[in-house]
């Protein structure tokens, strides 16, 4: 193993290419691929661009994936088969729920790689800054191998057991992302719909222990109209359906999390799915 590994970056919109890039700017060696070649193009001054996902694997020490769900992954690294190096190690960083994550590590068995379980906290702004946080389960071995990675594209690492505890985690974590966000909204149109300055709002809470600075970005975004991408509310539909999965094997009864869907996806069907997260405003 090389002490700066080769890292081949399977997927690169909005999160893969600003961590390949930060990646890059760390000093190691990034190969890059994406189904649609423009978006890895994108990356041709700091990354070396591949053709096809076997030309990016070959020889790589750690292949990354961020691409949108379970099938998609598995997808890509079927086509990889026969051209990973034994020990290779599999960081997989999409989300993509329990039942998902535990299919791909079943795969990466079948592959003889090395599965890292590693979905990151953060959207288009940490990843780009280089300050996602990183959420990680794999063997002990793979740490010394991935950490270098993990440096370049967050502000901290938090290692969470050996299997897909960090899958977990990311789920519970974003249940509280959906859940806040859907609060913003409702805050906002209540105010609106009681006669007052929506902005009222976010200047009542500010400074207080309830304010955050997710409330202000999320709030003034809502409120200015400015629903450029950080993550597609798709994304977050996507998302909050496997924290219901999740939920119901689990046996948990979560009260919010349904109504939130049930805006999410109101949002979606009125054709605002491609726009921020934030866009879920527009049809309350």
């Amino acid at each position: 193993m090389t002490t700066k590994p080769t890292v081949a970056v399977l997927g690169t919109g909005i999160m893969g290419g600003a961590m390949a890039r930060n990646i890059a700017a760390a000093g190691l060696p990034v190969r890059v691929w994406n189904r649609s070649r423009e978006k890895a193009d994108l990356l041709k001054d700091v990354a070396e661009v591949a053709g096809s996902v076997l030309e990016a694997v070959q020889g790589a020490d750690v292949v990354l994936t961020m691409l949108w769900d379970t099938a998609a992954v598995a997808g890509v690294m079927e086509q990889a088969r026969n051209h990973l190096a034994e020990r290779t190690v599999w960081l997989q960083q999409s989300t993509v729920g329990i039942e998902g994550s535990a299919r791909l590590a079943s795969l990466a068995e079948d592959l003889v790689v090395i599965y890292v379980d590693a979905p990151v906290l953060g959207t288009r702004q940490p990843a780009e800054d280089g300050a996602l946080v990183v959420l990680a389960s794999g063997p002990p071995q793979a740490r010394p191998l991935v950490q270098p990675v993990f440096d370049a594209i967050g502000s901290r690492t938090q290692w969470v057991g050996e299997k897909q505890e960090a899958t977990r985690l990311k789920l519970v974590a974003n249940a509280w992302v959906a859940t806040c966000l859907e609060g913003i909204a409702e805050s906002l149109a209540l105010a609106r719909d009681l006669g007052l300055e929506p902005m009222l709002f976010l200047e009542a809470v500010r400074g207080l222990a309830v304010d955050a600075p997710y409330v202000q970005s999320k709030g003034r975004a809502m409120l200015s109209g400015s629903f450029e991408p950080s993550f597609a509310l798709s994304g977050a539909l996507k998302d909050v359906d496997l924290i219901l999965d999740a939920a119901r094997q689990a046996g948990t009864d979560l009260a919010l999390m349904p109504a939130v869907r049930k805006h999410f996806a109101r949002a979606v069907d009125a054709g605002h799915g491609d726009l921020d997260m934030a866009a879920t405003y527009l049809e309350h």
